[in-house]
């Protein structure tokens, strides 16, 4: 059978056109099976809740992450403000090494409680200073990311408090920070810091 061009086009292109609209219809199908329950959905989607403050030279994002079942992580970054500034190590005395120093700490009050331990994505690396007989366990200078598994013991409010001290090898150190309170609220739909 001799067909014409034109018609073998024709019918070339109805057949594009059929299959194109099949596999829309295909794509477009039930995905259920596929799809988590439309609240967790929600909440896969909703940022993590953070803020920041600045003192002592200093600035601290914190922020809650991975919450579900009244358990998450709380992250604190400390990024100190001027180049060539370092943190103090988490495993430091609350009261320094002979008075000095402070330790990178965060801690929580009220319905949020630890659930492990406070860590650092940093590696410890020790210094001499001036004046103390021990070496003074410090972070790399630069920004520090410090992690706290934690859970609720039921709705309400929560503070977190950040202590830390920053210092240089040429400029000296900072006053130390102790107690910085960031208030929480926990409710149904997980914890929010407070704005004021």
């Amino acid at each position: 059978m001799n067909l014409s061009p034109r018609i073998t086009r024709t019918r070339t292109t109805r057949t594009v056109v059929a299959l194109l609209s099949l596999a829309a219809l295909t794509a477009c199908g039930d995905q259920s099976a596929d799809k988590a329950p439309a609240g967790a959905a929600a909440k896969a989607n909703t940022p993590a809740p953070t803020t920041t403050f600045t003192e002592n030279g200093v600035t601290v994002t914190l922020s809650v992450a991975d919450w579900q079942a009244s358990k998450g992580t709380l992250t604190a970054v400390f990024t100190p403000e001027k180049k060539g500034f370092h943190l103090y190590s988490t495993e430091l005395p609350p009261t320094g090494i002979e008075g000095v120093g402070r330790p990178t700490a965060v801690n929580v009050t009220g319905v949020l409680k630890t659930d492990g331990k406070l860590t650092a994505a940093a590696d410890v690396r020790s210094i001499s200073v001036p004046g103390v007989d021990a070496p003074m366990p410090v972070y790399p200078d630069g920004p520090v990311t410090t992690t706290l598994p934690v859970r609720a013991d039921g709705k309400g409010d929560a503070t977190v408090l950040l202590g830390y001290a920053s210092c240089s090898a040429k400029e000296g150190c900072t006053i130390p920070v102790a107690d910085h309170p960031v208030h929480l609220r926990l409710t149904d739909d997980g914890p929010t810091f407070d704005t004021h």
